[in-house]
């Protein structure tokens, strides 16, 4: 009997271990298809990108072009004495050069092209010469004090139509709208003459060369690289792993690793759009896989991608104009960002956990998931860069130089082993992405500089600000949603650089005045700005997930923007409690409100989700809705009433999941 008992067991574990087997070989082949597709939707994403496709000679010239850029970046900012206004007008002007080279007057000549016509060479040249005679005709512009010659301004009218033509080329006609607009208001109402705007507008400091380019050729090109750096060195792929090994095998689990992997590539990414086709590449498939609708699984990387930009240590672009246009230091507005960044992303991870409750899906096996503390071990030293920047950033040293240690850090990690070594090769590549990546950002900072200009000029601001407080009757909620209905519709045709500039020059003062703290009213314009990438119609970081999804646009945005509900409650939040900034030091304060938001959360996303251990009636989810509203609005009667409506519904939903236990 035990002799058949034993053989018995051994045909079962044996078969057994032949389906393990055969189910290994078919994710494997799985695994690989996907790896496939992927690979043809990142060349898809490459063929449609505006800018040309070189080879050869050709190719070679434009790296080079883009590498020396970079090193030029990197000399001005370390070794450089030059006065400020040379420094942007240089910059600016080797970037309109940059640009007339890689984007093509037509989106589709770039599939065609291998060389430069001779217009775009001419363009770029005129275009750059004419910030280039700013530079060297500085001090004998600067002694004229504002009285410019005839040449002066022809020079300035081209300088500014070529701007706005590779602005047309590089990030699109609504921003060229809007500028037009400012441009036309200072001619036509504000009644200046067309002299007195060219000599404001391009060689002053209030305009195209003003704050926007300022930060964009100090901070944001160093950051960027820095960005461009450490990703060379492989700690992507480490983010997507740790996240694995998080909540890979949680309810779920891959949607989950999603949201917590593209937290932690905003670390190193401010770009909403590079975030999702970075890490979606990855989590989408494997979300799909899992069982997620493929319009879920491109939102949720969508919002969670988006999130990117208010993720310390270095955030979007827009933060770095918030330390200049307020005067407060980064490393602030990085310790402000801390707690709604963290409410951001608690956000759709509880969306995304009751819609996997919903759907009943699991997560993956435990085989299948990295160790965190073996991770940890073997590519920990990863992370040493970004402790060495928020280090540095914390010591007093200047963003600029903090940016720079973090990528000499970056280099040095590398060498620790040989799959993660940069090569002269990666090297220069790393050089080429960041200068690459700069283009887009410089070039709508010079748009958003002229808009600063025009409102400097005519004190257009005030009227506007005027406006927006007689239309809200001075009630505080009412001119901060106004606010955010600007920021959105500004944000769908305007990058977030511009927008926060736009809405920190309009807006921010207004509430400034109604009494809302100075760093919360441009968190809040900075929020609202960002949320545009993933709202319909316009959702750029949706539109790139549906595309490695294959999903519908539009149910993607729309899917997106219910996920990142929480982004449009968190800036009412610390509007009306400054503390969860951290602005004061009042750190126990902070928690206890975040603690308090982290619970309504929970509850509005039960209710949007209409599902807790079980399915929620109508009654149950308004009930949900409302007592997560109620714990979100700050004061012991509203949580205390909060608390009271959740329990109605969440204490029984859990008590029949332990009966049923």
């Amino acid at each position: 009997m035990s002799e058949f008992l034993d053989k018995e067991r051994k045909k079962i574990v044996d078969e057994n271990e032949r389906e393990f087997h055969e189910e290994i070989e078919r994710a494997t082949e799985m695994l690989h298809e996907d790896e496939a597709r992927m690979e043809e939707v990142l060349k898809e994403f490459d063929r449609e990108s505006n800018t040309r496709h070189f080879s050869g000679v050709p190719e070679i010239l434009t790296k080079v072009m883009l590498i020396l850029f970079s090193l030029f970046a990197l000399w001005m900012n370390v070794f450089s004495s030059l006065p400020e206004q040379i420094r942007r007008a240089s910059f600016l002007g080797i970037v309109i050069f940059m640009a007339f080279t890689l984007y093509p007057i037509k989106k589709s000549h770039a599939k065609r092209m291998n060389k430069i016509p001779w217009y775009d060479f001419i363009l770029g040249i005129v275009g750059s010469g004419c910030y280039f005679y700013f530079v060297i005709n500085f001090q004998e512009i600067v002694n004229k004090a504002g009285r410019i010659t005839q040449l002066d301004m022809i020079v300035g009218i081209v300088g500014i139509l070529i701007l706005f033509e590779i602005c047309r080329r590089v990030v699109g006609t609504p921003i060229i709208i809007v500028v037009s607009c400012f441009i036309l208001y200072a001619f036509f109402i504000a009644d200046f003459s067309l002299k007195r705007i060219i000599a404001h507008l391009f060689y002053t400091t209030e305009g195209v060369i003003g704050t926007p380019i300022g930060v964009c050729s100090t901070f944001i090109v160093l950051f960027i690289l820095f960005g461009s750096f450490l990703d060379k060195t492989g700690v992507g792929h480490f983010f997507i792993e740790i996240a694995n090994s998080i909540a890979g095998a949680q309810t779920g689990g891959p949607a989950k690793v999603a949201v917590i992997a593209s937290a932690l590539q905003g670390m190193i990414s401010g770009s909403s759009v590079a975030n999702t086709v970075g890490s979606g590449s990855f989590t989408i498939p494997m979300m799909k896989k899992t069982g997620y609708p493929p319009e879920f699984a491109a939102a949720v990387e969508a919002a969670a991608s988006t999130g990117g930009q208010i993720m310390p240590p270095i955030m979007g672009a827009a933060a770095f104009l918030m330390a200049e246009m307020t005067g407060v230091p980064y490393s602030k507005i990085v310790i402000a960002a801390i707690l709604p960044a963290f409410l951001y992303f608690s956000g759709i991870f509880l969306m995304v956990h009751f819609e996997a409750k919903k759907l009943g899906l699991r997560g993956l096996s435990k085989e299948d998931v990295p160790k965190f503390l073996s991770l940890m071990f073997s590519r920990g030293y990863l992370l040493l860069p970004l402790v060495v920047l928020v280090y540095c950033m914390m010591s007093g040293f200047t963003s600029s130089m903090s940016a720079v240690y973090a990528i000499l850090t970056s280099i040095i990690v590398s060498m620790f082993r040989k799959d993660t070594r940069m090569t002269p090769i990666s090297l220069c590549e790393a050089l080429e992405n960041g200068a690459r990546n700069t283009i887009g950002v410089a070039v709508a900072c010079g748009m958003a500089g002229m808009i600063v200009g025009v409102v400097t000029l005519t004190g257009l601001g005030l009227k506007l600000a005027t406006g927006l407080l007689t239309l809200s009757g001075g009630v505080t909620i009412i001119a901060l949603f106004f606010t955010m209905i600007a920021c959105i519709i500004l944000g769908m045709g305007v990058p977030t650089t511009a927008n926060y500039v736009i809405m920190a020059t309009i807006t921010a003062p207004i509430v400034i005045k109604l009494g809302i703290p100075m760093m919360a009213a441009h968190m809040f314009v900075f929020y609202f700005g960002i949320v545009a990438d993933i709202t319909p119609p316009v959702a750029l970081a949706a539109y790139a997930g549906s595309a490695i999804a294959h999903s519908d646009p539009m149910k993607t945005g729309i899917t997106a923007t219910r996920l990142a509900i929480t982004a449009f409650i968190i800036p009412y939040v610390f509007a009306f409690n400054p503390d969860m900034l951290l602005v004061d030091g009042s750190f126990a304060q902070a928690i206890i409100i975040s603690v308090s938001a982290l619970v309504g959360m929970m509850g509005i996303s039960a209710g949007m989700e209409g599902f807790v251990e079980s399915k929620l009636n109508v009654i149950q989810r308004i009930l949900c809705i409302a007592g997560g509203l109620l714990m979100i609005i700050p004061g012991t009667i509203t949580d205390g009433l909060g608390i009271v409506l959740l329990a109605i519904t969440f204490v029984p939903q859990y008590m029949h999941k332990f009966k049923k236990a």
